[in-house]
C-alpha cells in the first residue's frame, strides 16, 4: 500500500468530543485515517492472505505506542473508546489486530471511487462479513493444524506416544512452540539417545517436560519397564487350578492304574 496520497479532513471533526478528548486521541484517530487503505489492497495476516477493503488498516497497538512515544495501554483505552462510539470496528490476533473506519465511504470516497465503490457493490456491512470471514477462516486453518497434530501418531507405543503429544503441548505453554522440522529433529535425537528402546525414550520425554527443558537430554536413571507375567504364577492365581507332581504321587503309589501310562502319556495326562 503507498504511502501517498491525502485524505479529507472535515471541520466538523473538531465538533467530535471523542477524538478531540486530548491530543493523543486526535492523533490516534488521524493515524487511522491515514493509515487506512482507500481502494482493495491484499496482503498477509497470520500467515494466510486476505484482502482489505477501503477504510481498513492491520496496525497493534505497539505500533502505535512507538510512532507517537505514548503508553501501549493508552493506545489500547483509545482503540476501546473508539469501538465503543462506533468510530471503528476491530478484530484481534494474538500479533496484531484488523481495524475498519466505519463511515469511511461516506467521507472519504471520490467520485471516482464512488463508482468503483457502486460496481463491486460495496457496503458497510458487506465489508464488516468479509472481514469476519477473514478472521474466522484463520482461526479454522488453525484448529485444522492443531488438531491434526494432536491426533498424529509419532510412535506405535501409546505410553511413547502420549508423552511426546505431551512434550509437544508443553512446548506451547512456555511460548516455545514446535514446527514440523523441529518435531521431525526432536523424533531424530530421541533416536541416537535411546535406539529402539521405547521405554527409555518415554523416560527422557518425561525428564525434559518435568523440567520444563526445551530439547532432550541423556537419561542416567534406571528404565521402568513392564514386568513381564510368569505364566505359571498367573495359572496358580487362577481360581480351580490344580497342579499335580505326576511322578511323586508315581513315587509314592499315589494314583492307582498310574504306573500303567507310558511317559508321554503321562506327560500328556
Amino acid at each position: 500500500m503507498s504511502d501517498t496520497g491525502f485524505i479529507k479532513l472535515y471541520r466538523k471533526l473538531l465538533d467530535n468530543p471523542v477524538v478531540c478528548k486530548d491530543d493523543s486521541h486526535f492523533a490516534v484517530w488521524g493515524y487511522l485515517l491515514l493509515k487506512a487503505t482507500w481502494q482493495p489492497y491484499e496482503t498477509m495476516m497470520e500467515g494466510k492472505k486476505i484482502t482489505l477493503n477501503p477504510g481498513q488498516l492491520i496496525t497493534g497497538r505497539k505500533a502505535i505506542a512507538s510512532h507517537f512515544k505514548v503508553a501501549e495501554s493508552k493506545v489500547q483505552r483509545i482503540l476501546k473508546l473508539f469501538e465503543n462510539e462506533h468510530l471503528i470496528e476491530q478484530q484481534t490476533t494474538p500479533r496484531n489486530r484488523l481495524i475498519t473506519v466505519l463511515n469511511w465511504c461516506m467521507y472519504q470516497s471520490s467520485e471516482q471511487q464512488d463508482e468503483q465503490q457502486l460496481n463491486n457493490n460495496w457496503t458497510t456491512s458487506e465489508q464488516q462479513v468479509n472481514t469476519n470471514k477473514n478472521i474466522k477462516n484463520i482461526k479454522e486453518e488453525k484448529n485444522i493444524r492443531n488438531n491434526k497434530r494432536e491426533q498424529t501418531r509419532y510412535y506405535d507405543l501409546q505410553e511413547l506416544n502420549d508423552a511426546f503429544l505431551a512434550f509437544i503441548e508443553m512446548r506451547k505453554k512456555i511460548k516455545a512452540p514446535m514446527s514440523d522440522k523441529a518435531i521431525a529433529l526432536a523424533i531424530s535425537k530421541l533416536d541416537k539417545l535411546a535406539q529402539n528402546d521405547d521405554y527409555k525414550k518415554m523416560e527422557i520425554v518425561n525428564e525434559s517436560i518435568l523440567n520444563g527443558w526445551k530439547g532432550f537430554f541423556e537419561y542416567k536413571g534406571e528404565v521402568e519397564r513392564p514386568v513381564k507375567p510368569d505364566p505359571i504364577q498367573e495359572k496358580l492365581e487362577t481360581p480351580g487350578t490344580i497342579f499335580i507332581d505326576i511322578d511323586k504321587l508315581m513315587r509314592e503309589g499315589g494314583i492307582d492304574g498310574l504306573d500303567g501310562l507310558g511317559k508321554q502319556e503321562r506327560k500328556n495326562w
